[in-house]
């Protein structure tokens, strides 16, 4: 790559970064989603490149991604990693998130109304990052872009999705901490994940 191109691309993920930066502080100062903010650690609220292709999105941080401020650094991101390099994907390269960006208590499922806030952010900062394709790890995800998701049915079957000017690919598989305590569903995420970029082209390139 030039040099020109090479400070092109870091200028973009610069100004991106920084309108995530920017949205981050709305949350915080809007104090959206108050209880759960106030037995929080901190706001989760995403990583990785800002100027990415994928995005992959799962539910809430639980208690590591609580502590740490960064998602899935837990058991499930350490799978999620691995699957990752599996399919020559790199984490500095894509951009990882939840919907819900705070942890509920006890690591329990976010509730419709935490969704509910939460979705607009999300939908921003998609229209920061620009994705070509998002990934939704779990079935709470998932049916926040596919309401009509069965998970056992659909996991890895791509559609389309569009809000005003956004496009992009919707990619659903199960959860890296389902898929941890059955070793079915863990191969059925290895198979998934192994044909993302695959599914990507085809649909895309």
């Amino acid at each position: 790559m030039s040099s020109f191109l090479s400070c092109l691309c870091y200028t973009i993920c610069m100004t991106k970064q920084q309108l995530m930066d920017d949205l981050k502080r709305e949350i915080i100062s809007k104090k959206i989603c108050l209880d759960l903010a106030n037995q929080a650690t901190q706001l989760v609220m995403g990583d990785g490149n800002p100027d990415a292709d994928i995005v992959f999105i799962g539910e809430a941080p639980g208690k590591k991604e609580d502590g740490q401020g960064l998602p899935f650094v837990g058991a499930a991101g350490k799978f999620l990693n691995e699957m990752l390099a599996a399919a020559e994907l790199d984490r500095k390269d894509v951009y990882i998130t939840n919907i819900v960006k705070y942890r509920p208590p006890n690591n329990r499922d976010p509730e419709p109304a935490e969704k509910r806030v939460f979705w607009p952010y999300l939908i921003r900062q998609l229209e920061i990052i620009q994705p070509k394709a998002v990934v939704t790890l779990g079935r709470h995800s998932g049916m926040a872009f596919i309401p009509d998701l069965h998970i056992s049915r659909d996991h890895g079957n791509a559609r389309w999705a569009q809000y005003h000017e956004l496009k992009f690919l919707v990619i659903p598989l199960y959860h890296p901490a389902a898929a941890l305590y059955n070793g079915g569903l863990r191969q059925t995420l290895i198979d998934d994940f192994l044909k993302v970029t695959k599914t990507i082209d085809q649909n895309i390139n």
